[in-house]
């Protein structure tokens, strides 16, 4: 089986046959995966006037556990973003109802952000579409080829945020803004 890239890669063994092209082929179809995904990913997304941050709110908080609170602190490092668009995110979200603030009993300077009644049904509801929306989009790989591809993909970004420490960074610092998933990770997870 034969992809776009195959071709590409077979251009660029003509013209510079000196030349070790593979990883362009491993990164050229790591963001053509991406991007169509991503594309049918939002959707589920847009059908509640949401995009894929605001989405990422919901789910750290979902999956924190009762009592489906965090600081914003705690939220913006998980989001590797500033405390100035964390806040924008959850202002949003309490303007659609979704989050609410409230004090930290902890810490009296301090609040927490929780997920409302209807913000943790449309979280569930959410998690569950795009989880099935994920598995249609990898439906041809058996389940072998998924695991395989999971340890490779793992492997892979390891080493790429290892890398990113050695330079004196954080891992994730390396990705631009404009591409960072709000948890730093999967934009889906």
């Amino acid at each position: 089986m034969r992809d776009a890239i195959d071709d590409i890669l077979d251009q660029w063994s003509l013209e510079r046959p000196d030349l070790d092209a593979t990883p362009m082929g491993i990164f050229a179809r790591l963001t053509r995966a991406q991007r169509v995904a991503a594309g049918r990913l939002e959707m589920s997304f847009g059908e509640h006037d949401l995009n894929r941050d605001d989405f990422d709110v919901l789910a750290t908080l979902r999956r924190s556990g009762p009592t489906f609170r965090l600081t914003p602190t705690q939220l913006y490092r998980s989001a590797l973003v500033s405390s100035g668009t964390m806040t924008g995110r959850i202002d949003r979200l309490e303007q659609l109802g979704l989050v609410d603030r409230r004090a930290d009993p902890t810490d009296r300077r301090g609040s927490l952000v929780g997920l409302t009644t209807a913000g943790r049904r449309l979280a569930d509801s959410l998690v569950e579409r795009l989880l099935d929306d994920m598995a249609a989009l990898v439906r041809d790989l058996d389940q072998q080829e998924r695991t395989d591809v999971a340890a490779a993909l793992r492997v892979l970004l390891v080493a790429l945020e290892g890398d990113n420490e050695d330079a004196g960074g954080e891992g994730g610092e390396a990705i631009p803004h404009s591409e960072r998933s709000s948890n730093g990770r999967d934009p889906y997870t």
